[in-house]
């Protein structure tokens, strides 16, 4: 069997086709597809659910039965989302994946949990995906608080003391900024913020000068303002010394190298893939490369092992959306990444993924398409 993708389509099509005769178990993702949403991080993390799929069907399907990829396009818009979320409860799927931006994550959660509708989160990495304790909702990336902790800690290891913030304003940045302050402040770190809204590309080379700043830190949009930044910064020769960092991993896709070319490199940042891959891990990223005619990031590889998890729940304990949601204390499964299995994390309100893989990582200088992992845990 191959793999069947529906892509986005009209919702009257939609209504006349939610009865099935096929016997395909479904599952709905979420994926920002275009623009204002982040579509390189999209096409990739659609690569990987697609990719699994295909081969769970090539070997057997769901006892017998194919399994179909429902896809709608978020764009980045948390109505947009929610929106789909009723609509795929509406045409039976029995679980839902996906999504890379925390913001539209966060709408989609606590949609498929007001409805019974079971959803593992790929992506997004707010700790508060949902306002409340769910049982429907488990996750593959760490809690933000996590990963970016280890940043901090990067970022102090490195000899950094003064520390600048370049955010714009939105749940996920606020979330950032609230937790890299809170970790670095004790630690002898000061924590400058700059607000982005307030400030052009090129009055942040002041504000660095002005505070002595040794890093700056950006939390804002890509490819804008994050591009106009690193350039003015790199142009600017009061500032050859400083460090820039990308905690929110921008400079993991090949867009970032193509837009900055050499001011792309040794700007570090977080990704979610282990020092080596396992075997398994090893073949996936030859098939995504592929697939993606590039290198694979670790979006892709998030999306790969959702699908991973999804079918081996579905073929344990069915198509039943309560018994999936049930079924998450019990997953054990071997991903591209290393096993999976889901726990309860003190302040995370889903089920959560707790020994995902987390490197700081950057381009080489030398070789901007090549990686350096600076820091792994």
């Amino acid at each position: 069997m191959s793999g069947m993708v529906t892509q986005a389509r009209p919702p009257w099509r939609d209504e006349m086709n939610a009865e099935r005769t096929d016997g395909s178990v479904q599952i709905g993702a979420l994926v920002p597809l275009t623009r204002p949403g982040w579509v390189e991080a999209g096409k990739h993390l659609l690569a990987g659910l697609e990719l699994a799929v295909r081969e769970v069907n090539e070997a057997g399907g769901i006892a017998g039965r194919p399994l179909e990829l429902v896809v709608r396009d978020t764009a980045a818009d948390p109505q947009r989302a929610a929106a789909a979320v009723d609509e795929l409860a509406h045409l039976g799927v029995a679980a839902l994946a996906g999504e890379y931006h925390s913001v539209v994550a966060r709408a989609a959660a606590a949609r498929a949990d007001a409805l019974g509708l079971p959803f593992l989160c790929s992506s997004a990495v707010l700790d508060a995906l949902t306002d409340q304790r769910t049982e429907w909702v488990a996750r593959l990336a760490p809690a933000q608080s996590h990963g970016w902790q280890i940043y901090a800690d990067f970022l102090l290891g490195a000899g950094h003391r003064r520390i600048a913030l370049a955010a714009e304003s939105s749940v996920y940045w606020a979330s950032g900024t609230r937790i890299l302050r809170d970790y670095l402040a004790p630690r002898g770190g000061t924590v400058i913020e700059l607000d982005m809204h307030a400030l052009a590309p090129r009055a942040v080379c002041d504000e660095l000068v002005d505070n002595r700043a040794t890093a700056l830190v950006l939390l804002v949009g890509h490819p804008e303002p994050a591009v106009s930044i690193v350039r003015s910064v790199r142009r600017d020769q009061r500032l050859a010394e400083i460090m820039i960092g990308a905690p929110a991993g921008q400079p993991e896709f090949a867009e970032w190298a193509t837009l900055l070319g050499d001011d792309s490199a040794a700007i570090p940042f977080l990704r979610y893939l282990p020092e080596r891959l396992s075997p398994l891990g090893a073949r996936v990223e030859t098939a995504l490369r592929a697939r993606l005619a590039e290198a694979p990031s670790f979006v892709a590889f998030e999306g790969y092992d959702t699908v991973a998890v999804l079918a081996d729940v579905l073929r344990s304990h069915g198509a039943d959306r309560a018994r999936i949601a049930e079924a998450w204390s019990r997953v054990a499964v071997e991903g591209t990444r290393g096993q999976i299995q889901f726990a309860r994390a003190p302040g995370i309100s889903v089920w959560q993924w707790a020994r995902t893989p987390i490197q700081v990582a950057d381009r080489d200088p030398m070789e901007p398409d090549r990686f350096r992992i600076l820091h792994a845990s």
